[in-house]
């Protein structure tokens, strides 16, 4: 019988995690796995004695869903997901829904909503956040697709999504891809972000080399204020862990090469393709790549010499100090840039994006949440149409406080030979942007020079363009 408010593809940990979450908020969910003896182990564990149909073959499970139907798909993305659509569009009726829950590329997600809606089925592309866990509890869900299938899915992911001050960590994003774009963002946000706390680590480590209890305490402290957020507050917990072997901090017998699942490039790529800066985040793809070539830097590190290492005589507290400023002005910095390219892509997709709504659904739930989105919802709320996150008066207000701890911060590191990409490449993110005149009048006298691309002048209307006879 079609009993059945969803069904989910996939018995995968998120997916197993899903539709625990669904059917703990009252909904009767059908669960199906390409695999049937994943389906007969999740019917004999997890969920044992729920309110689940446990469907054997696809018809069973597209059988099973009332109408209009929901199918989410929680397979790998790329070509399975094209395979499972391709299974389900046979079975499924005009009006019906199939959401892709993965982390799909956003042109994959329009291809597939433009190939549906041809057949009266609506396509939904979802972004979910919050890890294991959150999909669990209440993740942060980025949906996109029409806004007629969006009646369809609201009550049950407003009611499954992470809840701060009594709202849901779930809207409506746009049309086609726009909810999987939000998440890429969001993901290559999250990229910035860990890489932000690394170098604040390294650092630290260099130049006063705490224990792994202070280290601890460091980052307790830091999550009291403006820099509480849930990264911050794992990252302390990290540093109290030990090994059982060994007895030492078990975060420095961890190999430091990064891996990354690609959602990070997509992010910087796209960018780069709209002419939008993003360098914090390309600084943070691009250290992961670097860390990933452990050998070729340990023989590096052999031939090519940094500074010699000095004792250090400042005092402690204020470079710790200095140091979170550094932090917090360059995770500002990322988040503008973050926001810059989803203005950039919402312009060039027409999918009018809601600032405020992206931001206050980050605040629970995801991995990025943090207690600083607040503000950031609040600067969208002022201004829906704010050109830079940098120019809300109290961003700017702290950028303009926190600059000269954050110049010290990054001379330590560069005195120590340290790298920190993140908050260097957010520093010349905030002095370029700052900048009535930048240095480029002479990269254009240059151009001019060899190619003869022309130039304009500063005494001349906007647009009219010149050529110098260089070799005259």
């Amino acid at each position: 019988m079609s009993t059945c408010d969803i069904g989910l593809i996939g018995l995968a940990v998120m997916g197993e995690n899903l539709v625990l979450n669904m059917e703990s908020r009252g909904f009767r969910v059908a669960v199906y796995n390409r695999t049937t003896s994943v389906v007969e182990a999740f019917e004999k564990g997890r969920g044992n004695g729920k309110n689940f149909v446990f469907a054997k073959s696809l018809a069973d499970f597209v059988g099973a869903l009332k109408r209009p139907r929901r199918a989410q798909i929680m397979v790998k993305a790329g070509a399975p997901v094209d395979a499972v659509i391709e299974q389900l569009i046979p079975l499924m009726e005009p009006g019906d829904v199939i959401i892709d829950g993965g982390n799909s590329l956003w042109t994959d997600t329009q291809r597939r909503e433009k190939a549906l809606k041809e057949k009266g089925i609506h396509f939904f592309g979802v972004g979910v956040s919050g890890g294991e866990e959150g999909a669990l509890k209440g993740p942060s869900i980025m949906p996109g697709g029409s806004k007629e299938g969006w009646e369809s899915l609201a009550p049950i992911y407003t009611k499954i999504a992470a809840v701060v001050d009594g709202s849901p960590c779930c809207r409506h994003m746009g049309p086609d891809g726009a909810g999987h774009y939000v998440k890429m963002a969001h993901n290559g946000i999250e990229y910035g972000d860990m890489q932000l706390i690394c170098e604040a680590y390294a650092i630290l480590k260099a130049a006063i080399n705490p224990t792994a209890e202070e280290f601890a305490q460091i980052f307790t402290d830091w999550n009291k204020g403006e820099l509480d957020s849930f990264l911050i507050e794992i990252t302390s917990k990290i540093f109290t862990r030990k090994d059982p072997e060994t007895g030492k901090p078990i975060v420095d017998l961890i190999l430091d090469k990064a891996g990354q699942k690609g959602t990070g490039k997509w992010t910087v790529g796209h960018a780069v393709e709209m002419g939008v800066p993003l360098s914090v985040i390309g600084s943070a793809v691009e250290a992961r790549i670097l860390s990933s070539i452990k050998e070729q830097r340990v023989f590096a590190s052999s031939i090519l010499k940094g500074p010699a290492a000095k004792p250090f005589t400042g005092d402690r507290a204020k470079l710790i100090e200095a140091v979170r400023d550094a932090l917090y002005a360059s995770k500002i910095t990322s988040y503008a840039q973050g926001m810059v390219q989803l203005g950039a892509a919402s312009e060039l997709y027409n999918w009018n994006l809601n600032f405020e709504d992206i931001a206050s659904i980050w605040r629970g739930g995801c991995i990025i949440r943090a207690r600083f989105l607040n503000r950031i919802t609040e600067a969208y709320k002022k201004d829906p149409t704010l050109k830079n996150l940098m120019l809300d008066p109290f961003f700017a207000e702290v950028l303009n406080r926190t600059q000269s701890n954050w110049r010290i911060a990054v001379t330590s590191a560069v005195e120590n030979g340290v790298a920190v990409p993140g908050f260097s490449s957010a520093l010349a993110y905030f002095d370029s942007y700052r900048s009535a005149n930048l240095p480029a009048n002479l990269l254009q006298a240059q151009r001019d020079f060899f190619g003869a691309h022309t130039y304009e002048r500063t005494d001349k209307p906007a647009g009219e363009k010149f050529h110098y006879d260089w070799l005259s």
